[in-house]
């Protein structure tokens, strides 16, 4: 038995299919605790490799992976038949990756960056929360978490001008 074919509507992936992969985020999704979280810690390899790059290009490889988000997500939860299942995480890879916008470099700055990324995709404050019960689709997977991305890079932004 693999990992897909434990839930019904996992066992309408397939890994090998790089849409499936991407949206599960390059398999965390799978995780059977805390996808989200897993999904978010997928982000990471890919912020480093990113994060050498000039602000316009780290921006412009952002925005491409929010954009491609809504085709991923949308195409991997139709595939399923279910509305945002909790293994998908392409969001999660993009919302960290708009919190990490012009992050000072420094594993500290990361891990604060990710905490607040949880934080705001966990606890979902206004209007994060209503965005996630009234907006569907691969825009409605895919906002909640731009939202937290942006609410946590705001944060991130505010600890930098203080503390960097």
């Amino acid at each position: 038995m693999n990992l897909l074919s434990k839930d019904a509507a996992l066992a309408k992936l397939s890994l090998k299919n790089p849409i499936h992969f991407l949206a599960l985020g390059f398999g965390t999704g799978l995780a059977a605790k805390a996808p989200g979280t897993f999904g978010t810690l997928a982000a990471i390899p890919l912020y480093l490799l990113m994060a050498p790059l000039s602000l316009p290009w780290y921006i412009a490889l952002t925005l491409i992976s929010v954009l491609a988000g809504f085709y991923i997500c949308d195409k991997a939860s139709k595939d399923m038949g279910v509305h945002d299942h909790g293994a998908i995480v392409w969001d999660e890879v993009a919302g960290l990756l708009i919190t990490m916008i012009a992050a000072p470099a420094g594993w500290q700055w990361l891990v604060i960056g990710f905490a607040l990324f949880r934080f705001f995709d966990i606890l979902k404050p206004w209007p994060i929360r209503w965005l996630d019960a009234k907006v569907h689709g691969g825009f409605g997977i895919m906002i909640d978490d731009v939202l937290a991305g942006i609410f946590s890079l705001l944060c991130l932004q505010g600890l930098a001008y203080y503390f960097a």
